[in-house]
């Protein structure tokens, strides 16, 4: 029996009539994928196929092992989501330059003629650099299913242009809540104070919240194509402290069970979710903006305020600070500390030692105020 385990999953992997066969088992356990690879072995003797067959041949053209490598790999540990965008990355783009190329032929120079290739058909260094990525991780899985003699080719991604950040100011934050009514203004409100994703807010439930410690358990997505509720992004649950508002507002029809927001009686589906969020824009005489443009203002104000982009980190659910950082150049406070710390009559300062951290506690300590600077004296009914 070949079972192993890879990345806390139970693999089987055998050869049979110089074929190499290497499937995840269904059943996550060691006797159990003993078990799938009896039941697979039984198959092949009554000359039956197995679905996701390696090794075809030695070195298959590169659109047979992508589908195995999809069945296998991205199926198994992504998200619905991010399987769909990966489907159409090979459809349109690594399969059309790619698919007839051996596995283990594709070379440092024709990857740099698909970059080359794409960037003329106007492909952006952000798309470019994601199918760049996909590209990578199907050949570094090749080279160890199949194990290929010879190494996967370099692969260089290419440089990003500087991140700009797109934000509402306060005046924009007031008119928008000023011009919106109903369960529009709630989640609205909740979005710039929370800084959640619009799936998030979608899919928040009456049990996520927490009211004696005043927060909410984000642990729900709502997947509008499936129509379920899955997991937020990257897969992990986070804390976030809830405005005193927001809290008042929430617990004036606090409920045990169900959808904190619904439309109608039902979840919230994303193209209506637009169309209102558009409206009420129109009705403040405001740009249009969308809900993650609310999300990046709950961000830009936090860090504005001194808030460690750690902590910025993990009220936004990033996986790493690196995506966070795209913040830090509206928290001058960061800067002009380092620079105070060199001249002597700014340097003994109450905040002397921990300027920033000191502002931190400072504002944490702050009772009833949205951090986006939003909320409203009073409490809508």
């Amino acid at each position: 029996m070949t079972a192993r385990l890879i990345k806390n999953s139970w693999w089987v992997d055998f050869r049979a009539d110089y074929v190499r066969y290497r499937k995840r088992s269904p059943q996550n356990s060691k006797a159990g994928a003993q078990a799938y690879e009896a039941v697979l072995r039984q198959r092949l003797a009554r000359g039956g196929a197995l679905d996701g067959k390696l090794g075809l041949e030695r070195n298959p053209p590169f659109r047979e092992f992508a589908w195995t490598w999809f069945d296998d790999y991205v199926v198994p540990n992504n998200k619905f989501s991010e399987q769909r965008a990966k489907r159409g990355v090979l459809n349109r783009h690594l399969i059309p330059f790619f698919g007839g190329v051996p596995i283990g032929s594709i070379s440092t120079h024709l990857v740099e003629q698909f970059k080359a290739k794409q960037l003329k058909s106007g492909a952006t260094s952000s798309s470019l650099r994601n199918r760049l990525t996909i590209l990578s991780k199907c050949l570094n899985c090749a080279r160890d299913w199949l194990e290929l003699e010879t190494p996967p080719p370099k692969i260089r991604l290419p440089r990003l242009p500087p991140v700009r950040t797109d934000y509402l100011s306060g005046d924009e934050c007031e008119a928008l809540l000023a011009a919106a009514d109903g369960v529009i203004y709630e989640m609205i409100l909740t979005t710039l104070c929370t800084g959640m994703r619009q799936g998030e807010i979608k899919g928040l439930q009456w049990p996520s919240i927490d009211w004696q410690n005043r927060s909410v358990l984000v642990q729900h997505s709502q997947c509008d194509v499936r129509k379920i509720l899955d997991t937020p992004k990257n897969g992990r649950a986070r804390h976030i402290p809830l405005d005193t508002n927001v809290l008042a507002l929430l617990h004036k029809r606090k409920q045990t069970s169900g959808y904190v927001f619904l439309n109608n009686g039902k979840p919230f589906h994303c193209k209506p979710l637009n169309l209102a969020l558009a409206a009420v824009c129109k009705k403040a005489g405001i740009r249009r903006t969308t809900w993650h443009v609310m999300r990046h203002t709950f961000a830009t104000n936090v860090a504005m305020r001194g808030v460690p982009l750690q902590i910025v980190q993990r009220l936004l659910g990033h996986s790493t600070v690196t995506t966070t950082e795209r913040y830090a150049h509206v928290a001058p406070s960061m800067l002009r500390a380092a620079i105070d710390m060199l001249n002597p009559q700014t340097q003994p300062l109450l905040t002397f030692g921990q300027p920033v951290g000191n502002q931190w506690n400072a504002i944490s300590a702050e009772r009833g105020k949205c951090p986006s600077g939003t909320t409203q004296d009073r409490v809508r009914t």
